[in-house]
């Protein structure tokens, strides 16, 4: 039977991989968003055009992010992942918040960068806890 342990941390790399999944799907809608916004009611997905889902959307990722960021960082204790997470949720933050307010582009250029650097510091936290289950034994070849 599986230790509490190794449940817990297989539930955690899975919720980075669903965080970084949705932070760079963010990226992609926030940056063809301006690009389809005609053809979303053609296709019946208009409420991806919508306020209110983007900031639902973001509020999911930054929550996701924090959890699994933050415990990442009590587990290998590298801050490189937060460091790339942290300016990137402040860009989504900003984005979807006081940039509304603004040009479409400054709001899309905002949310985009800010999710790829969101999705990139969950990548970063998998390599990093990845290299720290990793044992050096007979069958390694490193």
């Amino acid at each position: 039977m599986d230790s509490p342990q190794l449940d817990r941390s297989t539930w955690w790399k899975v919720a980075d991989r669903v965080g970084a999944a949705a932070s760079f799907l963010c990226a992609i809608h926030c940056a063809l968003l301006p690009f389809v916004l005609a053809l979303l009611p053609l296709i019946g997905l208009e409420f991806l055009a919508s306020h209110t889902f983007e900031r639902w959307f973001v509020v999911f990722a930054c929550a996701l992010a924090l959890f699994s960021l933050i415990r990442g960082y009590r587990r290998h204790r590298l801050s490189q992942p937060l460091a790339f997470a942290l300016p990137g949720l402040a860009l989504l933050l900003l984005g979807v918040t006081v940039a509304e307010g603004y040009s479409v582009a400054m709001h899309s250029t905002m949310v985009t960068l800010g999710g790829l650097m969101v999705a990139f510091s969950h990548f970063l936290n998998l390599r990093a806890d990845r290299q720290l289950d990793h044992v050096h034994g007979p069958q390694c070849a490193h």
